[in-house]
């Protein structure tokens, strides 16, 4: 078993690369013990509750090569190596989609290899260019299974099986569409039920459709569109952006990040509860992570109340000398999406 976490933002936007633990979810890849060289198809199963990116790593006689992304929906398998494999080693990089905003990576591992943003193939995996990124990839060895396909299966701390991982996903992305489907749990009950009835009335879906191939797409979709409840980000930029929340309960405000947001598209992030304020900063960066410059200035949503981030994954109930414990003070602006009323926020070139 190979347990940790990747830094999001790092894996997405092309920063710094560290590792940490999740405070809330601690996500593991486990790797049935096999042979070392596989002998038939690479086969990976996702029973984590997030839909995932999956790149491998081949390394063979001192050459490394990586190839993704390879998309792995909650209880489903996708071949992402075809015939026979006889090669020195096998690795395994895998994140969940930009949708899940902070959310935890599926793997540790000590080989640093290159990434791209967008589907890649790279020969030189270890030697990284101009926009590409290095992250850690764990060896995997995979087991045969009954029809001789190599299979390795990416998990969570929950352990669930694959209903109960689809369970999960579907409340997960529920909760972030705004439908109160919490506790994430994998486990069934009219309190999902209701929140899922309602998700396919709002958007007229036969109470069949979540059984179709494609429902995880709807409900992403679902996600990247502007909401009724909480609050929606909608980037009118050419430029991905990066976005942080801070939610006040009465009693501590509470920041989290990073969400990454693509040209064109809208997220509605998770907000548990009913925060009395809400809380945005957003940061436009390049392919490579830097960010961008517009008349010589940060291009940036923000504000005047100073909250804590850093560069990485994070979330934090403590706003006080951020510096201190390894954080950046960063102005975030507020805006009125307290309350369960609805407010989007269209990100624009000034």
């Amino acid at each position: 078993m190979i347990a940790g976490t990747t830094s999001i933002r790092a894996a997405i936007a092309g920063r710094r690369f560290r590792t940490g633990l999740s405070s809330c979810i601690a996500a593991v890849v486990f790797i049935t013990a096999g042979p070392d060289r596989a002998a038939a198809d690479l086969k990976l199963c996702n029973r984590m509750s997030y839909v995932v990116e999956a790149a491998i790593g081949i390394d063979d006689k001192g050459a490394t090569a990586t190839r993704g992304w390879f998309r792995i929906d909650p209880a489903q398998c996708r071949v992402v190596a075809q015939g026979d494999i006889s090669v020195d080693r096998l690795l395994l990089h895998a994140r969940a989609l930009a949708v899940y905003g902070a959310s935890p990576v599926a793997q540790s591992g000590s080989d640093m290899l290159c990434i791209s943003q967008a589907n890649f193939v790279i020969a030189a995996a270890r030697d990284c260019r101009s926009g590409q990124t290095p992250v850690a990839f764990a060896e995997v060895k995979p087991s045969q299974n009954d029809d001789g396909h190599m299979v390795a299966y990416l998990a969570e701390g929950a352990e669930y099986d694959d209903e109960q991982a689809r369970l999960a996903a579907i409340q997960r992305l529920l909760v972030i569409a705004g439908y109160d489907a919490a506790p994430i749990d994998g486990v069934d009950g009219p309190k999902t039920q209701n929140a899922l009835a309602k998700f396919l009335r709002d958007r007229n879906l036969a109470a069949d459709a979540t059984v179709a191939p494609t429902f995880f797409e709807t409900m992403i979709a679902a996600v990247q569109m502007p909401s009724t409840h909480g609050l929606t980000w909608c980037n009118d930029t050419p430029h991905r952006v990066m976005a942080a929340i801070g939610a006040d309960d009465g009693k501590a405000i509470t920041t989290r990040g990073w969400y990454r947001i693509e040209p064109g598209k809208c997220l509605h992030p998770d907000i548990a509860g009913q925060p009395k304020r809400i809380f945005s900063f957003v940061e436009a960066v390049d392919p490579d992570g830097r960010g961008v410059r517009f008349s010589g200035k940060p291009l940036v949503w923000g504000g005047p109340t100073t909250l804590c981030t850093r560069d990485t994954k994070f979330e934090t109930n403590e706003q006080g000398d951020c510096a201190s414990r390894g954080f950046a003070s960063t102005g975030f602006g507020e805006i009125g999406a307290g309350g369960g009323e609805g407010r989007t926020l269209r990100l624009k070139m000034p």
